[in-house]
């Protein structure tokens, strides 16, 4: 039996205007996460939201909220981010080489699932002693676009890093981030991912469900054989 599919919609491509609405649409189109990009204009040069609005968010869903950092001190966020009502906290292994075990400690204390994530430059065999460490973390984010920006192309060569992590953990939850959608689903799926996260190609189609059941349905097909 393999893992769990897991479809997340990007709330970065969403109205921001009106963020509990798009949020209960992604949810009654058949979104299991709402995926939600919170960036530091430091580590990344954009700026996006903060642990006060995923607290406004909390108020209006029970959703999870699959929380991802990419921001440069990962440790300030984890008590805010906690009492907001984040889900998941994914930080990134490029700035956290030096005190991850503290750092998931800390994630698990406040109640949520730790999670690392790396850019597309960065080797997979560093994520390897977070996996395996005493304090491990329960999933890996492959991002398959440089992070920081809605809307980039999705990169084919990131898939062989999720093919080492599922081959080398069967049952792990694997998150691959940026360019998703029908066109790319199939190579993600096949490689092992089964954790989607996917911002303009199910906020701009026409039909979101559609996107969404689609995405889910390549992933489950493929896991069937794990």
């Amino acid at each position: 039996m393999g893992v769990a599919a897991k479809i997340a919609p990007s709330m970065l491509s969403s109205d921001f205007a009106n963020l509990a609405s798009e949020a209960q649409r992604m949810l009654d189109c058949g979104a299991d996460w709402l995926h939600m990009d919170i960036m530091d204009g430091h580590f990344v040069p954009n700026l996006t939201i903060g642990a006060p609005v995923i607290e406004s968010l909390r108020k209006h869903t029970k959703a999870y909220l699959d929380c991802h950092l990419m921001v440069t001190n990962p440790l300030d966020y984890v008590e805010p981010l906690g009492k907001a009502g984040a889900s998941g906290f994914t930080f990134h292994v490029e700035v956290s080489r030096d005190n991850w075990g503290e750092l998931v400690q800390r994630i698990k204390s406040k109640g949520m699932r730790p999670g690392v994530s790396l850019k597309p430059g960065t080797p997979i065999e560093e994520v390897y002693p977070l996996v395996e460490g005493e304090y491990p973390v329960e999933m890996v984010l492959v991002m398959t676009v440089e992070p920081g920006f809605g809307g980039q192309k999705f990169m084919p060569e990131t898939m062989d890093k999720v093919r080492a992590l599922r081959k080398k953990y069967p049952s792990l939850d694997i998150e691959v981030d940026g360019g998703l959608g029908p066109s790319t689903i199939d190579m993600a799926a096949s490689a092992g991912a089964n954790c989607i996260v996917a911002g303009s190609s199910v906020f701009g189609a026409p039909d979101s469900a559609q996107v969404i059941s689609l995405m889910r349905k390549r992933v489950e097909e493929v896991q069937k054989n794990y």
